[in-house]
């Protein structure tokens, strides 16, 4: 009973759509009339601010911070644990990094100062971006052993 009910409200939505609302105004003060009462307004105005009701405000610690007090004067006293050492590489992969990064920056450092390197440098240069690139992609880890849905993220 209730569905037809709703049904019959959205209907008429939809057919007043775009219609301006016309308030019949009061035979003695000439003003428009509220359609809700007074008592039932009252009840209305209760239900409205059970669903409104302003935010708590946030519990306040013992810090009293005055108009002139900078937040950030508060964290002087914190000191942040030292860092965990970098991981080593080992030296296979640091001479791919090496190879993959460093080459390509000599060769445009020498570009960019106008600096003549011999073609065999530059084709070990080349070279040695080339190996870098190939023994990393080698030596990435595929198959069974890698989770695909696994991002790194440790808690």
């Amino acid at each position: 009973m209730q569905r037809d009910s709703d049904e019959d409200a959205w209907r008429a939505i939809v057919e007043n759509y775009g219609d301006r609302i016309e308030l019949d105004a009061d035979p003695q003060s000439g003003a428009p009339t509220d359609p809700v009462d007074p008592p039932e307004r009252a009840a209305h105005d209760a239900g409205l601010s059970r669903l409104f009701r302003p935010l708590p405000e946030p519990p306040r610690d013992d810090l009293d911070l005055d108009a002139d007090d900078d937040p950030d004067d508060l964290d002087d006293g914190f000191v942040p644990p030292p860092p965990p050492p970098l991981p080593k590489l080992p030296p296979d992969r640091f001479l791919a990094w090496a190879g993959l990064f460093g080459s390509p920056t000599i060769l445009l450092v020498c570009l960019v100062l106008d600096l003549h390197l011999p073609p065999w440098l530059g084709y070990l240069l080349v070279g040695a971006f080339i190996g870098g690139f190939g023994y990393l992609v080698a030596k990435m880890p595929r198959g069974e052993d890698v989770d695909p849905w696994d991002d790194g993220a440790r808690l």
